[in-house]
Parts: structure tokens; sequence; C-alpha cells
């Protein structure tokens, strides 16, 4: 039992380094936020779907089962939009940090939506994640538009850690077909409200221009689908609070990549050094608290 939690933590931190790598390239696709996103699950949804029939391994659902998946890939792709639309916004450090805020809305959704108690320690634990955040930006408000998306962002991905736990118990489905299907539904979500896109925001361009076609095919399917199975496959047996956690990860991995790329570290300071640092130890806290019930 604790060699199969340490191979499933382990998983997991290896797609929260993939992850690390989405951040940048809201940076280098010139597309906004919801074009960006349909154009990524639309990749993603063609690429699952070619390796699961390779592997015999695509399977059809009921179609109740279809409509939880689905709404699930919803939450999943407005989750996207705002994260995009932070960096955008704002830049990557601030879209990917604010992700750190997640746990935070996991320690309140999960117990709220299961009926269960709150975890205190977790709220707790969470709290220093948001103490690093507020570290890093040191309140600055120039982004403030940016950190507004950005935390409705990683309220969106909160909510979607604990209802897809929820659903994939419900309906006994496996990783693959539980992403695949909640990608479909981002799809036909974000097809629908492109029109009320176009009628907001009626100069925006939502065809991929020159290279944006080879990072949309890039981001489509190595770094959305493998880091995106890992998850699914650790949601099964760690919980919405752990995974979001471990992902505040994400945005140090992204963060490191900003500053090589984009040279983003000449906007940082001590505080920011400092916040990250809290961060990783909110990270290293839980992780040590899961090792640590797996024994008793």
């Amino acid at each position: 039992m604790g060699s199969e939690k340490n191979k499933t933590l382990a998983i997991l931190h290896t797609a929260v380094f993939l992850a690390g790598w989405t951040g940048i390239f809201g940076r280098m696709i010139s597309l906004g936020g919801l074009p960006l996103v349909l154009y990524r699950i639309m990749v993603s949804v063609a690429t699952l779907a070619a390796v699961l029939a390779c592997m015999g391994k695509l399977h059809k659902v009921s179609w109740k089962a279809f409509v939880k998946i689905a709404g699930c890939g919803v939450i999943l792709a407005l989750h996207w939009v705002a994260f995009y639309a932070s960096i955008q916004a704002s830049n990557v450090s601030v879209g990917v940090a604010c992700i750190a805020t997640s746990c935070f809305f996991a320690a309140i959704l999960h117990p709220l939506i299961n009926r269960k108690r709150v975890s205190w320690a977790e709220v707790l634990i969470s709290f220093i994640a948001i103490a690093g955040v507020l570290l890093i930006f040191s309140l600055d408000v120039r982004y403030r538009l940016g950190i507004a998306l950005g935390l409705l962002s990683a309220a969106m991905y909160s909510l979607f850690s604990v209802l897809n736990i929820n659903v994939a118990r419900e309906t006994g489905q496996n990783s693959s077909t539980m992403l695949l299907y909640e990608l479909v539904g981002g799809v036909i979500f974000l097809s629908l409200v492109i029109p009320l896109y176009l009628k907001l925001f009626p100069g925006a361009d939502i065809a991929p221009q020159g290279k944006d076609v080879s990072w949309l095919l890039l981001l489509g399917s190595v770094f959305t689908i493998l880091p995106f199975l890992f998850q699914l496959h650790a949601m099964r047996t760690l919980s919405a609070f752990t995974v979001n956690l471990a992902y505040n990860l994400e945005s140090v991995y992204s963060m490191a990549f900003a500053a090589l790329i984009f040279k983003e570290y000449r906007e940082v300071g001590w505080s920011f050094w400092l916040g990250i640092a809290l961060i990783i130890i909110s990270v290293l806290i839980q992780t040590r608290r899961v090792l640590a019930m797996q024994k008793t």
C-alpha cells in the first residue's frame, strides 16, 4: 500500500512538471483566452481519441454518464479560459501563482460539497500557500485584473477537482475515458459560447496565426493529454486537496520557465523568492502528511 501511494505521488508530480509548461504557451500563442482554449481542447480530443482507438480502449458511455462527465469538462474549460485570460492581462508569473490559491478553495469546497468536516489542518496549510502568493506580488495592484482572473481560474480548478472525483466514482469510468468525454464537453460548450465572445469582442481574431498552429498542436497533445491522464489517475487515490496543493509547484515551474524564456525575473525581488519558498513548504508539509497517514 505504501509503495503504491509513493508511485501515485510520483505520477502526480510528473504531471505537475509537464503542466508547468502550459502557462508559457499563453504568451507564445497570439489568440485570446477562449479561442486558444477551444483549439487546445479540439487538438486534445483528436489526439486522445486516436490513441485510445489504436489501443482498443475507446469506449462509449451512457447518456446519463456523458452529461455528468461533460459537465466537469465545462468547468475545466472555464478554468483554462480564465487562466489564459489572466496571463494575457498580466504575465505568466501572475497567472500561474494565483493557481496556488486552489488549495484554499479545495479545503472549503470539498467538505461543503461532500458534507464532511472542514480539515482545519488543510485550511492552515493553504494559508501558507496564500501568504506565498501575496508575498510574490507584494499586493501589487498593477495586475489587479490578472489576479482576479487568476483567482477565478483557481476556484474553477478546485471545483473541477472535487466534482471529478465524485463523478469518476459514480460512473466507474477509467481516467482516459473520463478525460476524453470531459474534453468533448468542453469543446461543445466553448463552440456554443464563441458567437457571444465575438459579440463582446467584435475585433477579436479567432483564427491561429503563423506559429500558433505548431504551438497549439504541441500544447493540445503532449502538454495536455499526458499531465491530465496522470492527474486523473492520482485523483482516484489522493484527496482533491493533496492534488491541488501539489499543483502549486506548477506555479514554481512556470515562473522558472518564464524567467528563463521571457526574462520575467527582472520584475521580481526578495518577496518573490520568499513567496516561492512558502508555496514549496506548503506542498512539502501536505506530502509529509499524506505519507504519514498511509503508515497509520
